[in-house]
């Protein structure tokens, strides 16, 4: 590594560091010495009671937002053809962030907004499921005491938490009604939750939990009944004591699969999508451009191979695949509603105006799981062991079952590239900015001075957190509920606010999902695709999947500043480039326990075993 690479590369190091050292120790009343005096009698004795946790003084609301399953295409906020008017009227008032990075799969991206730590570092390298962990300390899914929570913070500094949607990250072997419950939402701050815990979930017949118990679903959407119970604890809260500040975690299982919505939204989008996914993609990389958010020069990548050309497709294929389509709008654009129904009660209550949202429209690329032909029945189905062909006509007998309570929709891989538009790749690929480029919105009306600005830094989702602190005027605790905490891995962006201009400060940032792997470095990427022909759902049941040294895979470089979407390979011109890239991701792997490198082939032939006799299969939900 040069001199110069080597005093960046420390640069950025040290930014992680500074929120955890030089700050003082923040402390929950029950925590705080006692400094009365205690003589034999009262009369030689001083009373002392523990200061009450309180917020800074105006301290501003904050509603965090993430949805599922969306890539940088889709939303009309950031150019995509799905309506999505409460993401505009957010942005155009706030900031859109074009540079922010997700972790490529769910679990990792939440474990690493919630803590301001890399996924692996909090031991969420996979997945909290049995299926899906490993007994490593970065794969064993159960997020760490030292590593508290954004919900931890401020609810020790005075805040109310409130969280609604997809958790995600608690160990299915506790998620039970005899819990134990410190994974679950309540343990990790939130003071009550109302959602699923699992990473997906029927919207119409959940696996829905509130607080610390599991209840029965009422049959409405989902969406529906995560907002209603949302707006309910803001308005318990703000009767009982108005003017105290609240922290709303809205995670949606919107729009990850199953695609399940009222045919009221999907026929907005009827003969929308006529045109097909290629055309599709052309308009949005117009819009985008219009907007501002990809470079003026930017060129798509080229249609993926395993995507079959528009025009060449069948009329009965291309009405099954718009359908797909049309059903993913509505859904979008349906979840949008929703949001709007928060985003407008604190409006009509006078609260909107002091409370910062942020809003992440994916926690990673658009999703690949949905086969060559879409999927409407679940992977159980017999079909799904079939041919291509075979299954095709299935899902042609099961059209009308697309979007309803009777379905398990997922759209096909076309609309997964198109609504990735102008990245290659999607969901699960670490390696590429299709899996790992999501949209952020920043909205705070009384100190965002430019409304609708473009913000260009690069961020990735461990920033939210100390962004949020930075902003309210709280210090990262060196202490929560007496254990000793980790330091903050993340960025802040609030140097970016009102600053477009500002150079960017996350300098250094590694991925790794499964085998699929990059680096980033002031700039420069080098990334491994590792199967890059291999997809999760083209796996059988029983079928053994060929294994791949790590050896055998070939990196790819990207100057990033001059080719944000990742189309000119530069290897070979820039070897000594690729190999201090290399390097760093080694330092990076190794300081935040990314290794053993695991990958699909060890998931699906049962190589990693666990202490309660059920062995690692299954795919990635």
């Amino acid at each position: 590594m040069n001199h110069k690479a080597s005093h960046l590369l420390h640069a950025a190091v040290s930014a992680g560091l500074l929120l955890a050292t030089g700050q003082v120790k923040a402390q929950s009343p029950a925590e705080q010495p006692y400094q009365g005096v205690i003589g034999k009698t009262l009369n030689d004795s001083k009373e002392w009671w523990a200061k009450p946790a309180t917020p800074p003084a105006g301290a501003p609301n904050i509603v965090w937002i993430l949805l599922d399953d969306v890539g940088f295409g889709a939303s009309s906020a950031f150019g995509g053809l799905i309506r999505t008017p409460t993401f505009d009227s957010l942005a155009n008032n706030g900031l859109r962030y074009t540079n922010f990075h997700t972790a490529a799969i769910c679990a990792p991206t939440r474990s690493a907004l919630l803590t301001g730590r890399n996924s692996h570092f909090v031991h969420v390298g996979g997945f909290s499921h049995i299926a899906l962990s490993a007994g490593f300390p970065g794969w064993d899914g159960r997020i760490p005491s030292k590593d508290g929570t954004i919900a931890e913070i401020l609810r020790d500094n005075g805040y109310n938490t409130f969280a609604v949607g997809k958790y995600g990250l608690t160990p299915d072997e506790e998620a039970t009604d005899v819990g134990p419950f410190d994974r679950w939402p309540g343990g990790k701050g939130f003071e009550h939750f109302f959602g699923f815990l699992g990473s997906q979930t029927d919207q119409y017949k959940p696996d829905l939990v509130e607080d610390n118990a599991h209840v029965t679903p009422d049959g409405r959407h989902l969406n529906e009944q995560i907002t209603d119970k949302a707006i309910s604890y803001i308005a318990r809260q703000q009767k009982i004591a108005p003017g105290k500040p609240f922290f709303l975690y809205y995670s949606p299982g919107a729009v990850h699969a199953p695609h399940q919505v009222d045919k009221y939204w999907s026929d907005q989008y009827k003969g929308k999508f006529d045109a097909g996914w290629d055309a599709y993609r052309e308009a949005v990389l117009a819009n985008q451009k219009r907007l501002g958010v990809v470079p003026a020069n930017a060129q798509l990548p080229a249609r993926n191979a395993r995507v079959q050309d528009w025009n060449a497709l069948p009329a009965d294929q291309k009405k099954l695949f718009t359908r797909f389509m049309e059903t993913y709008a509505g859904y979008l654009t349906y979840t949008d509603y929703q949001i709007g129904r928060v985003v407008n009660y604190l409006r009509e209550n006078n609260l909107l105006e002091n409370t910062i949202i942020a809003v992440i429209i994916g926690d990673n690329g658009a999703s690949k799981e949905g086969t060559r032909e879409g999927v409407i029945t679940p992977r159980t189905n017999p079909a799904r062991t079939k041919t291509e062909e075979e299954f095709l006509k299935t899902n042609l007998v099961n059209i009308d079952s697309i979007g309803t309570p009777a379905g398990s929709a997922n759209y096909p891989l076309g609309w997964a590239q198109a609504t990735n538009t102008p990245f290659r790749a999607w969901k699960q690929d670490a390696d590429a900015e299709g899996g790992t480029h999501n949209p952020l919105i920043i909205f705070h009306p009384r100190s965002i001075k430019e409304k609708g600005g473009i913000r260009n830094q690069y961020g990735y989702v461990t920033d939210l957190l100390p962004t949020t602190l930075e902003f309210v005027g709280i210090k990262a605790p060196e202490y929560i509920r007496g254990i000793r905490q980790d330091s903050i891995q993340g960025t802040s962006l609030y140097y970016s606010f009102n600053d477009a201009k500002a150079p960017s400060r996350h300098l250094v940032q590694h991925y790794y999902i499964f085998g699929s792997r990059s680096i980033y470095y002031n700039g420069w990427k080098a990334s491994a695709a590792h199967h890059p022909d291999n997809v999760d759902f083209d796996f059988k049941p029983g079928q053994i999947v060929a294994d791949r040294s790590f050896d055998e895979d070939e990196w790819e470089l990207y100057n990033l500043n001059e080719d944000f979407n990742e189309r000119v390979n530069l290897a070979k011109k820039y070897p000594e480039k690729l190999a201090e890239l290399k390097k760093i991701f080694d330092e990076q792997a190794e300081k935040n326990h990314v290794y053993p490198l695991i990958d699909w082939y060890d998931v699906n032939n049962k190589r990693i075993h666990h202490p309660n006799g059920s062995d690692t299969q299954g795919p990635i939900k």
